[in-house]
């Protein structure tokens, strides 16, 4: 026993010192999304909602604008760290499919609003772990609209997502039937589309009265 590990190591300080082991730069990875690997399996789902705000649509705006407020309070419990001026890298939460699971931590860019329209779109991680980009592909695809209400002052905020994952499956999933893989992917992926986009839709509605000192429309019940 000893004298394996004495090689290990020895082998180990042999890579460290080897200049070409250390000046190689890292191979390129192919977005899943675009791999032709059969264990890779895509699902997807969409989800829309709408808020009710008691305010004037512009005060809704000022409010959207400053994202750097209000996105890191009602992301949470999800990890948020800064990307950039409009940027955050989040930690959605376990993902996972017959015993096989993976936490994806995705970059996410709050686009400017365009005519009372606001998107957010995949943005690329500063740091990506090269490891993980081999496992799992997120593609995020957001919009929030804001239209006048009946009543006045309220504004309503229409809110859309479309949500696909890449996933490489362990190779002894594929010996399961395809369509068992992927009809539980997919259904399980709507349940967490829906329990966060859900919780979300709620948490901006209620930091906004709360931060406007307004009171709160009750929670509608979700359209699914």
């Amino acid at each position: 026993m000893s004298t394996a590990l004495s090689s290990d190591a020895s082998t180990t300080v042999d890579l460290a010192q080897d200049p070409e082991s250390v000046q190689r730069p890292p191979a390129e990875v192919l977005p899943l999304r675009h791999s032709d690997d059969p264990r890779v399996h895509r699902y997807s789902s969409r989800f829309a909602d709408v808020m009710e705000m008691r305010a004037p649509s512009h005060d809704v705006a000022t409010y959207l604008d400053h994202h750097d407020g209000w996105f890191r309070r009602c992301a949470a419990p999800m990890t948020v760290q800064p990307l950039g001026p409009n940027g955050y890298a989040l930690t959605l939460g376990r993902f996972g499919n017959f015993g096989f699971e993976v936490e994806p931590t995705i970059g996410l860019e709050l686009l400017p609003q365009s005519e009372g329209i606001y998107r957010i779109l995949t943005a690329a991680l500063s740091e990506p772990d090269v490891s993980l980009q081999e496992v799992y592909d997120v593609e995020f695809n957001a919009a929030l609209q804001l239209e006048e209400g009946l009543s006045d002052p309220l504004t309503q905020v229409r809110w859309e997502l479309d949500l696909c994952v890449w996933i490489r499956l362990p190779a002894v999933i594929g010996l399961l039937p395809d369509k068992l893989v992927q009809s539980s992917g997919d259904h399980l992926l709507r349940q967490i589309v829906r329990q966060i986009s859900r919780k979300l839709t709620w948490k901006v509605q209620e930091d906004f009265h709360a931060t406007h000192q307004l009171s709160c429309p009750p929670r509608r019940r979700a359209p699914f």
